[in-house]
């Protein structure tokens, strides 16, 4: 019986030395300057792109809303974001009251249209395109896009203009949030990844086993057991 647990508790150090070994190239960085779970992470949000590209349908959408014109007042973060908002929305068309506070007058299909072009060229990574067309930073021209369109819709909601204010909260969340979090990433067809997907979802499932299985190996091999407890008559 000794001979038996000493055999179990072999084979358990066996396998959590190669789980320990295989982890620690896995936080190595050698997939293309990334470990792993990064490559991993830019893997899945690359396939995961493709499902997430709704910009043309919403840019149909921005047309049904050409001709209504929004007159709003907005207070953003800083100066640095003020400025930058200012070239956005003058670049859409829209007239703009500088000041401690932006007052915004233009088309709303024109200025929403004008944020989710910016959004589509980032999300196909066409980045310099956006800094290039309003010499600022392209991350920072959606980040301030985004931020205004929230201000922008507080103030339409006081004004009870709420199916306006849903319109730039859906063209938000489905475009401008796409554009700028899928931004850099390649986008992959599942069809084209399923090979490494496969593997990916196997390895996951089996690396996760082998675990589990050193573990119980570990602790028959030590001899320690797991045991109902005597139900106690209350």
């Amino acid at each position: 019986m000794a001979d038996h647990r000493k055999k179990i508790l072999g084979v358990g150090m066996f396998m959590a030395i190669v789980f320990i070994v295989i982890l620690t190239v896995m936080f190595t960085p050698i997939f293309g300057g990334k470990n792993a779970f990064e490559a991993a992470d830019n893997f899945f949000n690359s396939i995961a792109k493709g499902s997430t590209y709704f910009l043309p349908g919403l840019m149909k959408d921005s047309e049904s809303y050409n001709g209504k014109t929004i007159d709003v007042t907005v207070k953003l973060p800083n100066q640095a974001m003020t400025a930058t908002a200012v070239k956005l929305f003058k670049a859409s068309g829209a007239l703009v009251g500088e000041g401690e506070s932006l007052r915004i007058a233009g088309d709303l299909g024109q200025i929403s249209r004008a944020a989710l072009q910016d959004a589509d060229a980032m999300f196909f990574n066409r980045g310099k395109e956006v800094a290039d067309k309003y010499g600022v930073p392209e991350k920072e021209v959606l980040f301030t896009w985004w931020t205004a369109f929230k201000e922008i819709e507080k103030d339409l909601k006081r004004q009870k203009k709420f199916a306006e204010a849903a319109w730039l909260t859906n063209a938000s969340k489905r475009g401008l949030e796409v554009g700028y979090n899928f931004y850099r990433i390649e986008l992959r067809k599942v069809s084209a990844a399923a090979g490494m997907l496969l593997f990916s979802l196997v390895f996951y499932v089996a690396y996760t086993l082998w675990w589990g299985y050193a573990i119980l190996f570990l602790f028959e091999g030590a001899g320690l057991q797991m045991k109902a407890g005597a139900k106690k008559e209350v």
